[in-house]
């Protein structure tokens, strides 16, 4: 099938590159815009108690104050707040109400702190709207007005609250993503020109990888709008990378093989036809792991993690199909001349290293398995001090944007858990309106615990059905102790509620609550599904039973080897309270997947150099002689690649950004290159059972990968080459002699 594939669009480039582009231009012209929604509670069900509790305050209390910014009042000098500060205040207050800003619907004055130094205006927004664009678009306005407002006053302002966090957030994703994009384009470019010292073939990928990303992003844009998909502005930061790092990838795959086809004498055209037919297959298998993995997504519980899959998995299935068509396509329409000025892809490179590689793993296999899974298990030791993080907010921006320096002063100033209150919410099962008495005993078991600052009676509707109690704790809203707290106030008060009602505890401690139990969820279902989905690729590929299992335990090493390198680095090293919640998730999906990728590769090799008659060992050793440099090439572009998210400045994609980066160099340098294909090769014969995938058609007449004939492809013609000559194909390193 691929051979097929490499003639059709290396005999019609032409026609191929035209199709692509008539796909941009129509997907351009027509696609929705991608929208945004950073309220987290959009990201849950509507079976857990938070939603419950939100979807009971808005039939019963239709018209509650929840605030959605808040402006925040301090003196410039820093003292308490006069007389005169506070009539100014009122007046800003009033004033702003009247602007009739869109989204707006109430402007109140909130409480001064104890101590006199702060005071608040609350705002209350659109619920319909909360987390959209529209209100971000709001507290922009909202911020410039009330700063406007107090010149000319002693005092100093600052607009926070969730509006004006999504606001701050949308202004660091963009800038976030603008530094990733610059970095991940400056990186492939350098390691490219370094590897093939070539600068058509260092453009080339940039240019063909920026036509599949417009072609991507518009299908997710419609995929997203068709099945009502939650996006979040960190998607795009990820997808940036997620296309040019896999998009690169594969691009490396198939250029090496060509590189080679060339070496061996074949004709440019038929040399790209044999290098699809060659590793068409591997890469095909490859993406396929990382695409069930990606959709396995679609059975998580976070809203957030739903509307990644898909798209990521829409990303990684554009890069394939340009893998296998555009990249031949465009490469077969310049020729050999895509190496210019570069001569040294002509002929190999004496004495490579990857060869002295090879020849090691040959001698002493069980030494290469012991040495790299000694790493990985001592690495993975530090994933017993993992501990989750729920603040989306704080954890997407860096700490000096406005709406975090409002958070951090309220923290200072009111109780920690007052700008976050928890809304209990008592309601009566058969619509009968409650019993009034019962309600200051209830509010007295809810303040007595622990973490509890003060609970109280809020309001009850008019039918006297549903009775409101705000409870106040002591901590933060997302800290793990108003998790813990939220989780006690839980059991109280479904408990202790009168006979005849039934208990709903709302807020966004009780959102957090809920978001950890679904990733839990995740984790007993996410991480199952797509590491059994991604073995039967595994089988499929080299029908075999055996090797899947010892591929997928090494790939769930590296797993636990990056979770603990980014535990002891972030936690341990600079102190952070825990990683964020979701990163377990995505890091084992990159990980896991795009791990997978490279002992795809390298294990397909090492097949191709069983089925030429080579022993478990030998074929071991020239596998990594041959798809080492591609691995490596591959693994540190990615991992590179994915490192430019650190740029971003905020904790999110710092800990994604190194996590995944992590990951992907263990997969490609420690797994890949030594454990997998020392275990093969100390397994032997019985690694392919019951299948033969090893089993040589016809005894080997020479060294060379590739010269044994593989059922259904065509016999490549690749140079005979000596044991003794010590030759490697691929080394980038030594692509400059």
């Amino acid at each position: 099938m691929f051979r097929r594939i490499g003639t059709v669009v290396v005999r019609h480039p032409v026609w191929t590159i035209v199709a692509w582009l008539i796909a941009a231009v129509a997907i351009v012209a027509t696609a929705p815009g991608l929208p945004s929604n950073s309220d987290e509670s959009s990201f849950l069900p509507k079976s857990y108690e938070s939603i419950r509790a939100a979807n009971i305050q808005d039939k019963a209390f239709p018209s509650s104050f929840t605030p959605s910014a808040t402006a925040l009042y301090q003196r410039s000098d820093g003292g308490r707040l006069t007389a005169a500060d506070t009539k100014d205040v009122a007046r800003i207050t009033v004033e702003l109400g009247k602007k009739k800003i869109d989204q707006v619907q109430r402007v109140v004055p909130g409480p001064p702190s104890k101590d006199g130094t702060y005071t608040m205006t609350l705002v209350q927004m659109d619920d319909k709207s909360a987390g959209q664009p529209e209100q971000a678009d709001a507290a922009e306005v909202l911020r410039a007005e009330v700063k406007k407002l107090t010149e000319g006053t002693e005092l100093d302002v600052k607009l926070g609250g969730p509006a004006a966090e999504a606001l701050d957030q949308q202004d660091s994703s963009e800038r976030g993503e603008a530094l990733i994009g610059i970095g991940t384009i400056a990186i492939i470019l350098v390691t490219l020109l370094i590897i093939f010292r070539a600068p058509i073939l260092a453009i080339l990928p940039l240019i063909l990888i920026g036509l599949v990303s417009v072609v991507a992003n518009g299908v997710i844009a419609y995929a997203t709008k068709l099945f009502d998909l939650q996006a979040n502005s960190s998607i795009s930061s990820i997808l940036v990378v997620v296309l040019f790092g896999v998009g690169t990838d594969y691009f490396l795959f198939l250029m090496f093989r060509y590189r080679e086809h060339l070496r061996a004498g074949d004709e440019p055209k038929q040399a790209m036809i044999n290098a699809v037919s060659r590793v068409g297959e591997a890469i095909a298998c490859a993406a396929g792991a990382v695409i069930i993995a990606f959709l396995a997504l679609v059975l998580s519980t976070l809203g957030f993690l739903r509307q990644m899959g898909p798209a990521l998995a829409i990303a990684v299935t554009a890069t394939l199909l340009a893998g296998l068509t555009l990249v031949p396509a465009a490469v077969s329409l310049i020729g050999p001349k895509v190496f210019w000025p570069s001569k040294s892809w002509k002929q190999e490179p004496q004495g490579a290293r990857f060869a002295a590689l090879g020849r090691g793993m040959q001698r002493r296999p069980a030494l290469a398995a012991a040495l790299s899974g000694l790493v990985l298990v001592a690495l993975s030791l530090g994933l017993f001090g993992y501990n989750a993080t729920f603040d989306l907010s704080s954890g997407s921006m860096p700490k000096s944007k406005e709406s975090m320096v409002v958070q951090t002063d309220m923290k200072a100033a009111y109780s920690a858990g007052a700008a976050a209150p928890t809304d209990v919410y008592l309601t009566s099962d058969d619509e009968r309106p409650l019993d009034k008495s019962s309600f200051a005993a209830y509010a007295e078991k809810l303040g007595a615990v622990d973490g509890v600052a003060s609970a109280r009676l809020s309001t009850v509707n008019k039918p006297g059905t549903t009775a409101d109690f705000t409870v106040t704790l002591a901590y933060e809203a997302s800290s793990d102790k108003a998790i813990d707290t939220v989780a006690e106030v839980r059991d109280v008060a479904h408990a202790n509620a009168p006979e005849g009602t039934d208990a709903a505890v709302g807020g966004l401690s009780s959102i957090f609550k809920d978001i950890d139990t679904a990733v839990a969820h995740d984790y007993r279902t996410v991480f199952p599904v797509a590491a059994l989905l991604i073995m039967i690729i595994l089988g499929l590929l080299l029908r075999s039973v055996v090797a899947p299992w010892y591929l997928m335990a090494s790939v769930g090493l590296g797993f636990g080897a990056t979770l603990g390198a980014t535990v002891w680095l972030f936690q341990t090293a600079k102190g952070h309270s825990g990683l964020m919640f979701m990163l377990p998730v995505i890091m084992y999906l990159f990980v896991v997947a795009i791990g997978t990728d490279y002992n795809i590769l390298m294990i397909a090799r090492l097949r191709e150099e069983a089925r030429a008659g080579r022993s478990p060992r030998e074929a071991a050793g020239m596998a990594l002689r041959h798809a080492g440099p591609t691995v490596a090439a591959a693994g540190f572009i990615l991992a590179a690649t994915f490192a430019t998210m650190m740029l971003a400045g905020n904790a999110l994609l710092t800990e994604m950004g190194f996590a995944v980066s992590f990951g992907i160099a263990i997969a490609a340098f420690v797994m890949a290159m030594f454990f997998t294909p020392s275990l093969t090769a100390l397994i032997g014969h019985a690694a392919w059972w019951p299948g033969h995938g090893d089993r040589a058609a016809e005894p080997a007449t020479g060294t060379s990968a590739g010269r044994g004939n593989v059922p259904g492809q065509a016999q490549d013609r690749l140079p005979e080459q000596g044991r003794e000559k010590d030759q490697f194909a691929d080394d980038p390193s030594r692509t400059h002699r």
